[in-house]
């Protein structure tokens, strides 16, 4: 494996302090959820909000772009420098992408879609998400084949957002709805994807988000303690994770029909983006 390029995970934004003060930050959560560790060769960072350079698309075998507290519609310029990186990747098919909830609504907008505060409100908690196999296009072998990290049916699946896509990007396909949302999950190129959910987040994860949040919750008109009572694990949509290692050939420590055993130790993300930073 010494060889073997690694998984990048972009970082757009950190975890708010008290959930990273408890659970650990998003690197952490996405490398478990990939069954791999955080650590050069394996799973390395890109905090492209805080400056880190991209690497050229060959040098890594995927990535998955995280969520944030910041907005897309701000149009920050690491987050234009990141849209930008993204519409190259998406354009060449270069490597296989998964945006995560920031990461959703970045790769929409950088291939020329509407992204902005949802009319529907803030969607928060666990919510049921449906995928449609009648958004195959006509000739599709399947819905798996259009897609292979989801299937036809009805999961639950963690979410916590303001804004959303609003219209998605000419060309793309949207796979899955919530009650709140009509495009939760979006095919942006032939293996990149974006997801409105978190499949990184576990149930204390997004426990602790609805603890932080209480008071906004709350002037929002929202009861943070039925919302708390709502939570449960995501079995089903946390293994969108795994299903993407499997294609970027960085799998490993599956088990059929779930996610692996979780990843050893993890160094820093600093340690962990060393390589790249380095131009390893």
């Amino acid at each position: 494996m010494a060889d073997a390029k690694p998984i990048l995970v972009l970082k757009t934004g950190e975890a708010l302090p008290p959930v990273k003060a408890a659970c650990g930050d998003f690197e952490q959560w996405i490398a478990k959820g990939l069954s791999r560790r955080l650590a050069p060769g394996d799973v390395e960072v890109a905090a492209v909000y805080l400056g880190d350079p991209l690497p050229a698309p060959d040098r890594i075998s995927g990535v998955v772009i995280t969520g944030s507290v910041a907005m897309v519609s701000a149009r920050e310029p690491w987050s234009e420098r990141a849209a930008a990186w993204l519409a190259e990747i998406v354009a060449k098919d270069a490597v296989p992408a998964l945006g995560l909830c920031y990461g959703h609504q970045l790769l929409a907008h950088a291939l020329g879609g509407e992204v902005g505060p949802n009319p529907n409100g803030r969607e928060m908690g666990t919510v049921e998400v449906h995928f449609e196999a009648a958004a195959a296009p006509p000739g599709a072998a399947s819905f798996a084949a259009l897609s292979p990290l989801f299937e036809p049916g009805t999961f639950l699946g963690h979410t916590s957002h303001v804004e959303a896509v609003l219209r998605p990007p000419k060309g793309a396909e949207v796979l899955a709805r919530t009650a709140l949302d009509p495009h939760s999950v979006v095919r942006y190129g032939r293996r990149q994807w974006g997801t409105q959910f978190h499949p990184e987040f576990d149930a204390e994860i997004l426990r602790c988000y609805v603890e932080a949040r209480r008071e906004i919750l709350a002037s929002e008109g929202h009861d943070a303690d039925a919302m708390l009572a709502r939570i449960e694990e995501t079995p089903d949509l946390a293994r969108v994770l795994e299903r993407f290692a499997g294609l970027t050939g960085r799998a490993r420590g599956a088990t059929r029909g779930g996610v692996g055993e979780p990843a050893p130790d993890r160094p820093s993300a600093a340690a962990a983006s060393g390589s790249l930073r380095r131009g390893r």
